[in-house]
């Protein structure tokens, strides 16, 4: 059995401040860590909601909070279709929502879902096992310009043209169909300094091809914005993000909500409240405790919001 660790538990519940009576969401089930922690606090008149699209999650997960069957419901889905999935069940408002946007460590620790770059395994790295489009996909059939577009816009990589044009260069005399395949490319684009520096060469396009595998970022962003439409007065949503791209989407869209904008020298009353309210100044963080108990908790940043109070 893996093992998944939920990262920034006590925090993400701190600023959900759980109502035992209340309708809450976990958008990101995973390994179920943070929706067993919400659960346990609802009473038999409260709910949890979870999303998830991946079948092993939701198999685990099930075993998992089974002892509180009654008050949870798991809905196999992508939570970009968050309202929707919600409505079907009755649900208009909640109290409560939940992102953790971390991969969950099975995903890492099973070889055969193609996540990792330290097991030898399929081009896989689908989240949902229904769909059709793979890494291998993206590796053996886009373009130069599309693969070196995902290595910059998803993994930020600065060698980016180097790495998409010398796996133009070797799909044309075979296919790249595994992952250490792909590490043996990645490493061959780059320059000597680069792969005696620390860290894995291929971390950051293995981070862009599974974002664009599944198409986390604009997924992630459509559904936040369903989530402020669905949150009761002093609801809140939570956001935990791993990666640079994911916080700014967060960052910028909580900024936007909870900040009224006038023009300046204009003879206006007094500034309305914005409809949402910060709930911290300073992104969180993982603890020292936490960190030297969880590696995967090192690069996890935190943001919360809430409702205003009419």
């Amino acid at each position: 059995m893996y093992e998944h660790i939920p990262v920034l538990l006590n925090e993400a519940l701190e600023y959900l401040q759980v109502k035992p009576d209340g309708i809450y969401v976990d958008c990101t089930l995973g390994g179920g860590g943070h929706s067993l922690a919400i659960v346990t606090q609802l009473s038999a008149n409260g709910h949890l909601y979870a999303f998830d699209q991946d079948d092993y999650a939701i198999q685990r997960a099930d075993q998992r909070l089974r002892d509180y069957s009654d008050r949870f419901t798991i809905i196999p889905a992508n939570f970009v279709d968050l309202k929707a999935e919600l409505a079907k069940r009755g649900i208009t408002q909640v109290d409560g929502i939940l992102y953790d946007l971390g991969v969950s460590s099975f995903h890492f620790d099973m070889p055969e879902r193609g996540f990792s770059y330290n097991h030898d395994a399929p081009l896989d790295m689908r989240m949902d096992q229904r769909q059709t489009l793979t890494a291998e996909t993206i590796v053996n059939e886009y373009s130069f310009h599309d693969i070196k577009h995902i290595l910059e816009r998803y993994g930020e990589e600065p060698f980016a043209k180097q790495i998409a044009r010398r796996i133009e260069q070797v799909r044309r005399s075979q296919p790249i169909t595994t992952t250490f395949e792909l590490v043996d490319v990645i490493k061959s684009a780059l320059p000597h300094k680069v792969l005696s520096k620390k860290g894995h060469p291929a971390k950051k396009t293995f981070q862009a091809l599974r974002i664009a595998v599944n198409d986390e970022l604009r997924v992630f962003e459509e559904s936040l914005e369903q989530a402020f439409d669905l949150l009761n007065e002093d609801g809140r949503i939570v956001v935990i993000t791993f990666h640079s791209l994911e916080d700014r989407i967060a960052k910028r869209m909580f900024r936007d909500k909870s900040t009224v904008t006038v023009p300046k020298n204009l003879p206006l009353p007094p500034r309305p409240d914005a409809p949402f309210e910060l709930l911290h100044r300073k992104v969180i963080t993982a603890s020292d405790a936490e960190l030297a108990a969880n590696n995967r908790a090192h690069s996890a940043k935190l943001r919360a919001i809430k409702k205003r109070k009419n």
